[in-house]
């Protein structure tokens, strides 16, 4: 076969050529009438409502409102604290002898002073009458030196012995006189030692358990005492502060840092167990926590605090007042800082830059930014755009189209 000369060539290309421009040509017409129908599409969409409240198609959003009130702000001070005893006890013997009976029952509360075991007393009160028979021979000594004495010294103004003999008898005077004093220091020691049989609580508050047991011989100063009393009432609370507080407090309360209001709560931080008040400050800093030791007094008389119990504390530093109060859930973060959704008198919100100051866990203070009286949305925020319509609890929102009013849910959040 001969080949195809290039002008035959060219003319069987020219109509696969127009085929594929005419291809084309109908892609790009098709994506343009898609473009003009999504555009037509849009445009009703948005001329029959939004997102974000505005007058149109998505259900309105329910909020929750609250009213900016005046009011005052507490400035309080948490941490966790430790229950200490103003006292703890080591009931331990004085004297050594046998245990004859334990008079407490374990956890019971005793008063100062009431009996709570005795030892033997039989050694000691022989004790003490050998020291009082002691003391009456050494007595009876002294009465007859001194006897002596008086006639020694009448002999010798009558110049019928010599001097010498007289002062020998007023030294024997004296010697006996410092036995009598001896003899009258152990008579008191023999009776101290008695009353050391009895074993009296030292302080006021609760027994622990019993270490020893009636019958057993037991000595002075044991390592193992007989029971340990802690006093409970009163009973302190030791907790840390943070260095940065120590000058509000020391403001509020004077250089001892006392008197300031203390509440103890319970592990979970939702009980309160007792009201007490801020005893002192300690009067150095711990440098490797940055904090100071505080103690609370507690008065306790119901036992709610137990010791070396861990508790929540907080104290009340100082209490602001006149102070433009919301609920904390008003206030939200955007870019440019804080802000609350204010609602407007068509029922619409916008969002109010605020600077927010000291609070509680419930409500927050306004520094700036907002007035008393005005309402901000405290629930369902962060659906909200600025200018957007709003339902509030108890409204039926009604539905329309076109230029009717609708009660319009929320969009997206507003940047701030």
């Amino acid at each position: 076969m001969s080949e195809t000369t290039p002008a035959l060539r060219a003319h069987h290309a020219r109509p696969r050529r127009r085929a594929l421009v005419g291809a084309i040509l109908v892609v790009l017409v098709a994506l343009a009438l898609a473009l003009i129908l999504s555009r037509c599409a849009h445009g009703g969409a948005a001329k029959k409502g939004g997102p974000g409240g505005g007058p149109g198609g998505r259900p309105a959003i329910t909020v929750g409102t609250a009213k900016a009130v005046a009011g005052a702000i507490p400035i309080e001070v948490s941490a966790l604290g430790t229950v200490t005893p103003l006292a703890t006890v080591s009931v331990n013997a004085r004297v050594a002898g046998m245990l004859l009976t334990v008079n407490f029952r374990e956890g019971q509360l005793v008063r100062k002073g009431q009996l709570l075991a005795q030892i033997d007393p039989r050694p000691f009160q022989v004790a003490v009458q050998q020291a009082q028979g002691q003391l009456l021979r050494d007595q009876a000594l002294l009465t007859d030196a001194k006897l002596d004495l008086a006639r020694y010294r009448t002999l010798k103004s009558q110049d019928s012995i010599a001097g010498q003999q007289v002062d020998t008898q007023a030294a024997l005077v004296k010697q006996d006189e410092a036995t009598v004093s001896s003899d009258h220091a152990s008579v008191a020691s023999a009776q101290l030692n008695l009353s050391f049989t009895r074993i009296t609580a030292p302080v006021s508050g609760r027994v622990g358990l019993r270490q020893i047991d009636p019958g057993n011989q037991i000595t002075a100063n044991a390592a193992t005492p007989i029971a340990v009393v802690t006093q409970i009432n009163p009973i302190s609370v030791v907790f840390s502060l943070p260095e940065e507080d120590i000058p509000s407090v020391t403001r509020n309360a004077g250089p001892k840092g006392g008197g300031l209001p203390v509440t103890a709560l319970d592990r979970a931080g939702g009980t309160v167990l007792a009201q007490g008040v801020l005893d002192t400050l300690d009067n150095i800093i711990d440098t490797t926590t940055g904090t100071v030791k505080a103690k609370a007094r507690f008065a306790n008389a119901g036992g709610a605090l137990f010791p070396n119990q861990f508790v929540n504390v907080t104290m009340l530093v100082d209490m602001l007042e006149n102070q433009v109060i919301v609920p904390t859930t008003a206030t939200r973060h955007g870019p440019q800082g804080d802000f609350v959704w204010v609602l407007q008198p068509d029922q619409t919100v916008k969002a109010v830059p605020v600077k927010v100051g000291p609070g509680t866990a419930e409500t927050v203070s306004i520094v700036s930014g907002l007035n008393v009286g005005q309402t901000v949305i405290t629930e369902g925020g962060d659906r909200l755009r600025a200018g957007g319509r709003v339902t509030l609890p108890g409204q039926r929102p009604s539905h329309g189209a076109g230029g009717h009013r609708r009660h319009g849910g929320g969009g997206a959040q507003a940047g701030g």
